[in-house]
């Protein structure tokens, strides 16, 4: 019988493909959405590799002539021009950083934008979260405190992998249980890319709006945040437009009819720039790549601080080996028989 993995490990070891590549194998079967799948047929080809690569060759040439330096060293030659080495190591930190960042959005991509559902209890959350999954995911009651724990589920819109919340409804409570599930709910705020606050139009004012959103600032930690009017089929949409007109950017909904939640949809996919995907871009979604390149990245970090204070090529090509070597271990360059092991089990049988 196939073991996990069997067929890309025989195609990473014949040298069909690196292991960035097999990686984006496994990755490939596991997308669930357009966008996830787009940037896993991107590192199949080699986009992500290719650039990795070229890195490490740019590197690996300065490191040559470092060490044939240890060859001569009693002669006190320098082969390695060390202004040309700064202006390298310069370069290649500013991909290697650039790379990092876009691992914020590859890991979103990968397993879907968090998106926090909160407001007070009986403001609708759970509905509007088992209108947005199309399944009665969470239990809807009239009664408020209904929703104690956090509710969770993914939904692809317009490509892009939505990983919902629903929330406690944020009150001061005496009993413990919710007590309990309200402070989950802010932890869901701190997790999450996009907050969605949602409010009964009957239950505020502008004014009391104003202050639940100046609350909800203090608390959303840099996510987007949504304001987003429900129950709009009790009182009109037009007459709420009106007494609400100071908040350019609010949704109208009805979440018990469904009003105007491809609206609510349409603002989610906005707030995520798919334009920066495209088959070009090189984006890393894969943690223990990014890992990899937080390493590299120190121990270039470590060269520039040596070249600035004139330390021996020695030591200099100490840190370069192991910048080396990290960018290897990208690729499959430099690995084990442990690591090979880790990442191809995780795959299906056979594959």
């Amino acid at each position: 019988m196939a073991e996990p993995g069997e067929f890309t490990m025989r195609a990473f070891l014949n040298g069909k493909l690196d292991l960035s590549q097999a990686e984006a194998v496994a990755d490939l079967i596991a997308s669930n959405s357009a966008v996830s799948h787009q940037v896993a047929m991107q590192q199949v080809r080699g986009g992500f590799s290719s650039k990795i690569k070229l890195l490490r060759d740019h590197l690996l040439n300065f490191a040559s002539l470092i060490e044939l330096e240890l060859d001569f060293s009693e002669e006190d030659v320098e082969f390695a021009d060390r202004s040309d080495l700064k202006k390298l190591i310069f370069q290649i930190s500013g991909i290697i950083l650039k790379l990092l960042e876009s691992f914020e959005v590859g890991n979103v991509i990968k397993n879907g934008i968090p998106v926090a559902i909160v407001g007070k209890p009986n403001a609708g959350k759970s509905t509007l979260l088992n209108l947005l999954l199309d399944d009665d995911k969470a239990i809807v009651s009239e009664i408020p405190g209904t929703t104690r724990d956090v509710i969770e589920d993914e939904m692809v819109i317009d490509g892009v992998l939505f990983r919902f919340i629903d929330t406690a409804g944020i009150r001061t409570t005496t009993d413990i249980v919710e007590q309990m599930g309200v402070n989950k709910a802010f932890d869901a705020i701190k997790k999450s890319a996009i907050v969605i606050y949602l409010f009964d139009t009957h239950e505020l004012s502008s004014g009391d709006l104003n202050l639940e959103v100046d609350f909800m600032k203090q608390h959303i930690n840099g996510s987007q945040l949504v304001v987003v009017a429900n129950k709009i089929d009790v009182e009109g949409e037009e007459a709420l437009r009106k007494e609400f007109s100071s908040f350019n950017d609010l949704i109208y909904i009805s979440a018990k009819e469904g009003r105007n939640i491809n609206e609510l949809k349409s603002k989610l996919v906005s707030l995520f720039d798919t334009k920066a995907v495209n088959a070009t871009e090189t984006i890393v979604t894969n943690a223990r790549h990014a890992e990899s390149l937080r390493k590299a990245l120190n121990a270039l970090n470590k060269v520039t601080e040596g070249l600035n204070n004139k330390v021996p090529g020695d030591l200099l090509a100490l840190d370069i080996r192991y910048a080396l070597d990290e960018l290897g271990a990208i690729t499959g360059q430099v690995t084990n028989d442990d690591l090979l092991g880790n990442i191809f089990s995780k795959f299906c049988i056979g594959k």
